[in-house]
């Protein structure tokens, strides 16, 4: 049976299709600046700004506070305790106190003198904060996933565009040795004729639940407005902003698919050479959703019943989480977050090299490309139209296993073919949180 029961499925559809009827999208104003290049020379310290700091961000800035050309210098959340951690960490780095905490990051993003931000809210505040970052001029890296809809997606891609802001989504997998090289065999014609890929990725889940109402905060103890953002409202819950929102579609994205999907399928993407274009194909079953490119490479997208564990015969257990797995004529590659790599035949073996995981290597290599990117001003690895073509497969994927039935959809235009239900699907209304 499918992890959502039916009638959790027709209410979401229900809902969503009635809401985004009514949804009015809204010009995101930018800022004269943001319009230029960046002022940050090739010798100076490129001063950074932190949006959200929770656990994920913590990983990743610990990263980014060990370049030396980087100088972290304002921290917001809207949690006081959340702040004053960040403050710590970050001033405990450098041996002062100079670090400013906001509660509004919309205080941060009026700063002069911040050239780029780490956008690290949760899922639902990710697109709207990159995007008026960009509006203020900033170049931004943004956790995946990078927007909640397809339309978000799109809509963060073409506002990178037109201020000329540099963009790196978080899939650092992308920048992790043993995944490049995992990909250069598939691009390489050493498995032979490419044929399927596999991209891992949790069981989806389809959660409209609500948790009992509690006292709601003082603001600067935790502004729950500012929290909720663009979602829904509804009434405060400690769980929600300790974490407990993930999986909730109201702040989740992809009915979870994303949570390893943005990595996985990404993979995928790029060994297919396919970072212009994407799947034109959605076909949900009870295991996986099998999704067909337009030159007939086919993409499964495999529900691992124990992401954390054994995977059963499908996988490698061994070679850790996020695995993928590249199929060609004449062989196979595998490999996930441990770093090992896996090849058929075995004489293939001999071209890869032998990885092993660094903790914090991935997101020290991706920080460092976009750093790179804002003197620079080229293209990341994960840049916002490498990212949107990902997601936006990621996300018609779900839709797909949410709608059970098979999507089509155009890869020019990334809109469904002949199903308005699921077209209605590719946006969510977003709340007025101003």
């Amino acid at each position: 049976m499918y992890s959502s029961p039916e009638n959790a499925r027709r209410q979401f559809i229900q809902r969503s299709a009635a809401a985004s009827a009514m949804a009015v999208a809204s010009p995101w104003i930018v800022a004269p600046q943001a319009l230029g290049k960046s002022r940050v020379a090739p010798s100076d310290k490129i001063s950074l700004g932190v949006i959200g700091i929770g656990p994920r961000c913590t990983y990743d800035l610990k990263s980014m506070l060990a370049l030396n050309d980087v100088q972290c210098v304002a921290v917001a959340d809207v949690q006081e305790s959340r702040r004053v951690a960040g403050k710590k960490l970050i001033d405990g780095h450098y041996q002062n106190d100079d670090c400013v905490v906001y509660r509004d990051f919309r205080e941060l993003l009026a700063r002069d003198d911040i050239d780029t931000v780490i956008v690290a809210t949760g899922d639902r505040w990710h697109a709207s904060a990159s995007m008026l970052a960009a509006g203020a001029g900033k170049d931004v890296y943004s956790e995946k996933p990078c927007g909640i809809t397809i339309d978000l997606c799109q809509q963060l891609a073409q506002t990178m565009k037109r201020t000329d802001r540099v963009f790196q989504a978080g899939t650092q997998r992308r920048s992790v040795p043993n995944f490049q090289q995992a990909v250069q065999l598939a691009q390489s014609g050493a498995l032979g004729k490419l044929h399927t890929l596999y991209a891992s990725v949790y069981i989806p889940t389809l959660n409209n639940n609500w948790l009992p109402r509690e006292t709601t905060p003082d603001r600067d103890t935790c502004d729950w407005n500012m929290w909720l953002g663009p979602a829904p409202w509804r009434p405060y819950n400690s769980k929600y902003v300790s974490g407990g929102w993930r999986g909730l579609y109201d702040f989740d994205s992809g009915a979870r698919l994303l949570d390893w999907g943005a990595h996985t399928v990404d993979l995928c993407q790029m060994a297919n050479n396919s970072d212009d274009t994407l799947p034109v194909e959605y076909t949900p079953s009870e295991t996986n959703i099998t999704c067909r490119y337009a030159n007939g490479v086919k993409l499964i997208i495999d529900f691992l019943k124990e992401p954390f564990g054994d995977r059963g015969p499908n996988w490698i257990t061994r070679l850790g989480t996020c695995p993928v797995r590249f199929v060609g004529s004449e062989g196979s590659v595998e490999t996930g977050d441990s770093g090992e790599i896996v090849v058929t035949p075995a004489d293939l073996q001999a071209k890869v090299g032998a990885y092993k995981r660094v903790v914090g290597l991935d997101v020290t290599a991706h920080a460092r490309d976009f750093f790179d990117c804002v003197k620079s001003r080229k293209a990341p690895v994960a840049n916002a139209e490498v990212m949107r073509r990902s997601h936006v497969a990621c996300h018609a994927a779900a839709l797909a296993w949410i709608l059970q039935r098979k999507l089509t959809l155009d890869p020019k235009t990334e809109a469904f073919i002949g199903d308005d239900e699921a077209n209605r699907l590719r946006s969510r209304p977003a709340r007025d949180w101003s």
